[in-house]
């Protein structure tokens, strides 16, 4: 049975907006105080990476906290956030699949990087991936009493078929004179699993503590991929792993070069009732963060 995206678009959209709702002042604040058991300011400020998982909201929004404070405690004025951006159409997902299977990234009209500002697609706009970090960003500002014309200005970019050549994007000269002075954080749900994933009933793990050690140990193997800068390798990981930052892996790995990660935390989100499907079916939420050589 064939995917219907818009459908999984709009529902994903809905489930968001219910959460956030759900959160409400009082688990925000919460989420912020939660995410301030790690100083990740001085990765960001030595030139490294910190990596936040977009998965529910009530389960992973204490690590997107973590890295909305590393940010602007890192006195940056600039914040560049690297996004997943979602095959929401078939064309986009088309495009994904071929570019895995060998094809060249240029041949298709989505090759390249998006976000505010940058003339071209706007497949971006409808993306979910930084709806959590907006909301916990705007909710920290207001808890310092920055105003948003005297806070860190944000750039979202979202790239698209790296195809393991991130040197190649359309975009990426630009981006990388940006990241000259700028921070950069990036989000990732690394691992999805289980059978509404397509992982047979056999050989799907429950979200407990087996399981979660599999999706760390599966999401460290990506990581040793990028610290070797085999960008071709991580790429065709991502499909094995069902992670959803092929794209943005490569891109912050290409920006900042050689770095060594680690997994600080890690969260899971239940998606069996988002597919419809039966349980286990569900994503590792991970905090990664990324330090650069000196």
């Amino acid at each position: 049975m064939e995917l219907d995206r818009d459908a999984l678009q709009e529902k994903v959209h809905e489930l968001y907006a219910r959460e956030h709702a759900e959160l409400g002042e009082r688990g925000t604040i919460a989420h912020l105080e939660r995410g301030r058991q790690w100083d990740l300011a001085p990765t960001l400020s030595a030139g490294g990476v910190l990596v936040f998982p977009h998965a529910g909201v009530h389960d992973c929004g204490y690590q997107i906290a973590a890295c909305v404070h590393a940010a602007l405690d890192s006195g940056a004025d600039k914040v560049i956030v690297l996004s997943v951006l979602h095959a929401f159409t078939p064309a986009m997902e088309a495009a994904r699949v071929a570019v895995a299977a060998g094809e060249e990234p240029a041949n298709f009209e989505f090759w390249g990087i998006h976000g505010p500002g940058i003339d071209g697609r706007d497949e971006w706009t409808g993306d979910h991936a930084l709806i959590s970090w907006r909301h916990f960003w705007r909710a920290a500002l207001k808890q310092r009493g920055i105003s948003e014309s005297d806070a860190p200005r944000v750039y979202e970019r979202y790239p698209y078929l790296a195809g393991g050549r991130p040197q190649d994007l359309p975009g990426i000269d630009e981006l990388a004179r940006l990241a000259e002075d700028a921070v950069i954080v990036s989000t990732a749900d690394p691992f999805h699993h289980g059978i509404g994933y397509g992982d047979a009933p056999d050989d799907a793990y429950d979200h407990d503590a087996t399981g979660l050690a599999h999706a760390k140990a599966v999401i460290e193997e990506g990581m040793r991929l990028l610290e070797k800068g085999d960008y071709w390798g991580y790429n065709q990981h991502c499909l094995e792993a069902k992670s959803d930052a092929r794209d943005s892996g490569q891109v912050y790995r290409y920006l900042r070069g050689p770095m060594t990660g680690e997994v600080l935390d890690i969260s899971y989100t239940d998606s069996s009732e988002l597919y419809d499907q039966p349980k286990p079916t569900w994503v590792a939420g991970a905090l990664i963060e990324w330090t650069r050589f000196a």
